[in-house]
């Protein structure tokens, strides 16, 4: 009940603050910061595959990620992450809205929706607002997380990740979210 109580929270909020967040400069710029964030990202790892192969991969993601994304966020005076339903990382487990919202990007995906369109915005009660983008699983995305992995990239994730639940996507599900957190009185100006 307490869940169902907190997705319609979330969905009405999320209703109620479109015609505002239409006119939020917040939305443009989160936009633009998880975008630049996903770019940065998939570059290190294009890179890592070509000069350290998938195992090398892991290790942008490990380490490189979080430094991006705090790279990300620091520029533009916002929290940047990334979370998802099946974490590779514990630590970028999802809040209560964040898996409400990645539930609602995983119905909408089953729907038909476009990977373009996932994306949430609302003001949050103390004048921030959280942005969601979905990260939807892409081809490359498959050696270090779909259902077939090679050993040694199995290896590397035993050692790095010992939690992992990270596998057995397809291509074209929902594989997590960019969040952009603004602290409240934040306006959007970068």
């Amino acid at each position: 009940m307490r869940a169902t109580l907190v997705l319609f929270t979330i969905l009405g909020v999320a209703v109620l603050g479109r015609a505002a967040a239409a006119e939020d400069a917040r939305l443009a710029a989160s936009r633009d910061i998880a975008s630049g964030m996903q770019s940065a990202l998939k570059g290190e790892l294009a890179q890592a595959m070509t000069t350290a192969g998938p195992v090398g991969a892991i290790t942008v993601c490990r380490t490189r990620a979080p430094a991006i994304a705090a790279q990300a966020g620091n520029a533009a005076g916002v929290r940047v992450s990334r979370t998802a339903l099946r974490l590779r990382n514990p630590a970028n487990a999802p809040d209560e809205q964040g898996r409400a919202v990645l539930e609602q990007f995983t119905e909408r995906l089953r729907a038909g929706d476009a990977p373009g369109q996932l994306e949430y915005f609302a003001p949050t009660p103390d004048g921030g607002a959280r942005f969601m983008a979905a990260i939807v699983t892409q081809p490359p995305c498959l050696v270090c997380h779909g259902a077939t992995i090679a050993e040694p990239v199995r290896q590397a994730l035993r050692e790095q990740y010992p939690a992992d639940a990270a596998t057995g996507f397809a291509v074209g599900e929902l594989r997590g979210a960019v969040v952009v957190d603004w602290p409240a009185g934040a306006q959007g100006a970068r």
